[in-house]
């Protein structure tokens, strides 16, 4: 595995270094302390399967900077991993086309937990951005019954979404239900889009068939 790592501090490029060989063993690494220097990585003759960029970095050009690694690495995951929680953050980074954005408070564990998700194809976005003030971060009961295809694509809140979402309900009555912002709401089903392929709601509701109980 080829990974690139865009970040403008190194402690922080040596950290996740480290911690990313134990993806797998034997991945090759190259690191870019600038977006152009980020860039210039991504236009040589070097493919990579991990594209890893930092937000706000030197020469950093903005969200429009995602779809850029992304046409120059077509064939790469894109995250990004970021000191920033912000919902906005999160929303244009993955409306960009980022495969998933890992908050740099994340622990080791939740990190490669990330990355096989990404890698299986779905989109991360993380819990603790998402939980909404007051929400208590307790284990919710599966929503059943689901195609083990698409639970490893989405996460419990994400296959909660899209039940409701099948459901025809609104952004709104999806958020008043699960006790969300609609502005959460929004980066969910952004999230559901880039994971299973579709480009809106109606193709969302179609691409796994619903299962029903025996």
């Amino acid at each position: 595995m080829k990974i690139l790592i865009g970040d403008d501090h190194v402690l922080f490029r040596e950290g996740l270094r480290r911690l990313l060989e134990q993806l797998k063993e034997g991945s090759e690494f190259l690191e870019a302390s600038s977006f152009d220097e980020l860039l210039v990585m991504c236009d040589g003759d070097a493919t990579f399967d991990l594209v890893l960029t930092d937000l706000r970095m030197p020469g950093w050009p903005g969200f429009s900077g995602i779809q850029m690694l992304r046409e120059k690495q077509p064939g790469a995951k894109v995250v990004v991993v970021s000191a920033s929680e912000a919902h906005s953050d999160v929303r244009d980074a993955l409306e960009h086309g980022a495969a998933g954005y890992i908050p740099k408070s994340s622990s080791v564990k939740i990190m490669l937990s990330a990355l096989d998700l990404i890698f299986s194809g779905g989109v991360y976005v993380p819990p603790t951005v998402l939980r909404e003030p007051g929400e208590v971060a307790e284990p919710r009961p599966a929503v059943p019954p689901a195609d083990p295809a698409l639970e490893q694509l989405l996460t419990q809140r994400q296959r909660e979404v899209l039940e409701r979402l099948r459901e025809g309900k609104s952004n709104k009555q999806i958020a008043h239900e699960l006790g969300l912002s609609e502005g959460t709401v929004k980066i969910h089903m952004t999230a559901i889009f880039k994971s299973l392929g579709v480009r809106n709601r109606t193709q969302a509701a179609m691409a796994f068939p619903q299962s029903t109980s025996a």
